[in-house]
């Protein structure tokens, strides 16, 4: 059973990326495979967890509770990551319903296309830092859409948004969910993460601007006739003001909440929601009827995509199932026996958060290693102090890396499914450009950290 959880998990992976051509949506597929890993989970059990000894010390007396134990434990943190999603995602088409994203757009008066995929590109860096980068990219791909039309060129503009928030948030403690957990597991700190893998990222998304610079060429093409007539909506320039300021500076106030009150931040979505939900009411419960209900809570709530939130539900879960089934954890003792060196063991890491989420991978490398003491001796384990070379690296890497992929990371996902784009398409215009951006960061970093320094 072991052993057919990988194959599982490589043939729903198959699918997913071939979604287009066998005509199966993703959210299918990803549902499906992660009912069929637990479900190889619960009939091997006895033999997949005889050797951790897991069973043995937990408190369950039967494999059907110990298993069911660990459903609610990863059901858990992935419902946080699904309500932060559907309020991040309620929120910003709160702002799109009510004309908000218009007050930006006025903003932006080229349509030349190299300079708008790099104002683009520096906004979601930059907010990407303070927000998360899946709510950078919720947020920056609604504003892309009302200045850039055409199925293709949509979709390029949305695959280097997604590097950019990825590359964004790795060198902030509050970017990323895996420089998070981080920074509060003690193995790096604010100020320093900051100052060591700034310039590295920022590299990571230069790159691949650069070789873009030299063949997007033209103007944008601006939305369709149809698409703009969607966009008209029948709110003052003061009502769409007040809720694009509520919607940003709600969104901001997120990493605040979690900050003052350590609780995680999808109640702090849910607070900001909530609040957006009673300004609503309260700015159009003296409008006609037919209006009201059209720009009411209720109505938006049914244009959120629910096959994105089951494809995170699915992709998500099925993932978890290769973590407690004990694969993630192998595949990081294999990678410190058989490589034992920081960089490359890192780049390797980078290279799989593209496939199988960076959270589970970072926190088996966290559990793993722990801490080192300050002052120890052996220069190998010296990587391993706070603040050390392969804590560093490992945020730059983990972080950046699931950009080589359009499913590797939140990011990607939600751009995949907001804008129905294609897994195959990614690998073929991006991935390589991902690999490029992604490789000069870390060489960057060696740079910096060996010969400079």
């Amino acid at each position: 059973m072991f052993y057919l959880i990988v194959v599982i998990f490589i043939l729903g992976y198959s699918a997913i990326a071939l979604e287009h051509t066998i005509k199966v949506d993703k959210a299918a597929a990803a549902l499906l495979t992660a009912v069929a890993v637990w479900v190889c989970i619960i009939f091997g059990g006895e033999s997949i967890f005889s050797g951790t000894g897991e069973l043995a010390e937990s408190s369950h007396s039967s494999l059907p509770d110990f298993v069911h134990s660990l459903l609610i434990e990863h059901l858990g943190a992935t419902g946080e990551i699904i309500f932060f999603l559907l309020g991040a995602m309620t929120i910003v088409e709160i702002i799109d319903t009510h004309g908000g994203f218009n007050v930006l757009s006025k903003i932006i008066k080229t349509i030349s296309k190299r300079k708008l995929i790099w104002i683009f590109s520096f906004l979601t860096f930059f907010m990407s830092a303070v927000l998360d980068n899946l709510t950078t990219t919720i947020v920056m791909i609604a504003l892309m859409r009302k200045l850039v039309g055409g199925k293709n060129t949509r979709w390029f503009f949305a695959s280097m948004i997604v590097i950019a928030a990825n590359a964004g948030g790795a060198w902030s403690p509050i970017g990323d969910v895996t420089t998070i957990m981080l920074w509060i597991g003690g193995q790096i700190t604010a100020v320093n993460i900051i100052l060591k893998v700034f310039v590295p990222s920022l590299m990571c998304m230069i790159v691949p601007l650069l070789i873009v610079s030299f063949t997007l060429k033209g103007t944008a093409i601006p939305p369709s006739r149809s698409d703009r007539a969607k966009s008209i909506v029948p709110t003052s320039d003061k009502e769409r003001l007040i809720i694009l300021l509520a919607g940003v500076g709600g969104l901001l106030f997120v990493p605040v909440f979690k900050s003052v009150t350590h609780l995680p931040p999808y109640l702090g979505i849910l607070l900001v929601l909530s609040l957006m939900w009673i300004i609503t009411e309260i700015l159009h419960r003296g409008k006609q009827k037919d209006l009201r209900v059209r720009l009411s809570l209720t109505y938006i709530l049914q244009k959120i995509d629910t096959p994105t939130i089951l494809f995170f539900l699915g992709i998500l879960m099925a993932v978890a199932g290769l973590e407690s089934a004990g694969h993630l954890r192998m595949l990081s003792t294999f990678l410190d026996e058989k490589i034992h060196n920081v960089y490359a063991i890192n780049l390797a890491i980078g290279f799989l958060s593209s496939i199988v989420d960076n959270v589970p991978l970072v926190a088996g490398t966290m559990g793993m290693y722990g801490i080192v003491p300050a002052g120890v001796t052996d220069p190998y384990m010296a990587n391993f102090t706070v603040d050390g070379t392969f804590w560093e690296f490992l945020a730059y890497c983990a972080g950046t890396g699931g950009s080589l992929l359009i499913i590797g990371s939140a990011a990607g996902v939600a751009a995949m499914g907001i804008l129905k784009m294609d897994f195959m398409w990614y690998l073929r215009k991006v991935t390589l450009l991902a690999i490029t951006g992604y490789l000069a960061g870390a060489g960057v970093y060696w740079l910096m950290f060996n010969l400079l320094l």
